[in-house]
């Protein structure tokens, strides 16, 4: 199964959005195979990559002859069935990360009965509406993202049509992420943790490292992540969302692959998350994860009314040569994730309006 030209292994990626496409490119520069699992040709990484094979992450035929050409697959999202990622393993596919890691960011009910038992802070939780006060959280069990599938349920709002949990509503200092890297053999690496700026559920920028947050906390935060990683089996990168809270930190979500909030890495660290996610899942050594500069801001393009990046990008590139730009191949809709900006520098408030500058010339709102 490896490739024929170079003798190195082929890396399967079960999905083909955006996630996919950059981890496409980092296997360029390690001169890796990455195949992809598309649903469509049209999947961001299926309009870059050479190797594509279409077919659906719920059929466990597309699912089969795929793995037969892997060396080791992995994920570009959580929505392959957990039973079908066990089955693979046990045809002797080796997958990473594992269904029994991966039930924990496929399931929020189960991650937050394994993260109770194992005493990882997290806000309280039930199965019950009215073991909460109102208002609290509503999310649903699975498939929610970007926004989707979570509720403020206030005194006489329903609740969800669909399986769910609810939550207390915390009281939210700062919203961060941290994401480590582990290798089968146990190895890890974890990044430096970033602040978050989520807007309608929907990150927006993420700032790193998170200028606001104390030593003791980054410790326990980037401890924290290690220890779930350890703890569950974890192989490849895994982010970890945070709330700091008064008086402490709380797990918010996992997702077991590379995440919107460590796309900063890219430009901005020694070693990006989508080239630690392959050395990851390959066994490989773990790369240098030390910031190259004192700042680095992401900021995320999403489509605007007037979007239209064809006419977009070179205003942008030109408002702000300091930005390097990603774009995923996406047609432009409103609120739509298109792209991200990232910039580096020296102060926080001038690296963010430069990265916001970019951002607003992009989708067609500069003056």
């Amino acid at each position: 199964m490896t490739d024929r030209t170079t003798g190195l292994p082929v890396v399967g990626m079960i999905g083909a959005g955006q996630l996919a496409r950059m981890t496409h490119q980092a296997a360029v520069g390690l001169g890796l195979s990455l195949r992809v699992l598309a649903d469509s040709a049209d999947d961001g990484a299926a309009l870059v990559t050479p190797d594509v094979e279409i077919g659906a992450a719920t059929d466990w035929d597309a699912l089969e002859r795929f793995a037969k050409s892997c060396d080791v697959v992995t994920f570009d999202h959580e929505h392959v069935p957990n039973a079908l990622v066990a089955a693979l393993a046990s045809s002797g596919v080796t997958v990473h990360p594992g269904a029994g890691a991966l039930l924990y960011a496929q399931d929020k009910r189960a991650m937050r009965e394994r993260l109770g038992a194992l005493d990882i802070p997290i806000p309280k939780w039930s199965d019950d509406p009215e073991a909460l006060a109102r208002p609290f959280i509503a999310k649903a069990v699975r498939g929610g993202y970007d926004g989707k599938g979570v509720w403020v349920v206030d005194e006489g709002d329903p609740l969800p049509p669909v399986d769910y949990i609810v939550e207390e509503r915390v009281t939210i200092v700062h919203e961060l992420a941290v994401q480590v890297a582990r290798t089968p053999s146990g190895a890890t690496r974890c990044w430096p943790v970033v602040e978050t700026v989520q807007r309608d559920g929907i990150c927006v920028e993420v700032i790193a490292p998170a200028p606001r947050l104390s030593h003791a906390l980054t410790a326990e935060a980037q401890a924290l992540a290690v220890r779930i990683a350890e703890e569950l089996g974890v192989v490849g990168v895994l982010a970890v969302e945070l709330f700091e809270v008064p008086g402490g930190l709380f797990v918010n979500e996992l997702a077991m692959r590379p995440h919107n909030s460590g796309h900063w890495s890219i430009e901005g660290s020694v070693t990006d998350q989508f080239e630690q996610h392959l050395r990851a899942v390959l066994d490989w050594p773990l790369g240098d994860t030390r910031p190259h500069r004192p700042v680095t801001v992401m900021a995320n393009l999403l489509g605007g009314e007037s979007t239209n990046l064809a006419q977009s990008l070179p205003a942008a590139l030109a408002a702000v040569p300091s930005a390097s730009v990603h774009l995923y191949g996406k047609a432009a809709r409103l609120g739509r994730k298109l792209g991200h900006v990232t910039v580096l520098g020296d102060d926080v408030a001038e690296t963010r309006e430069l990265a916001q500058r970019a951002v607003a010339a992009l989708r067609g709102d500069a003056e």
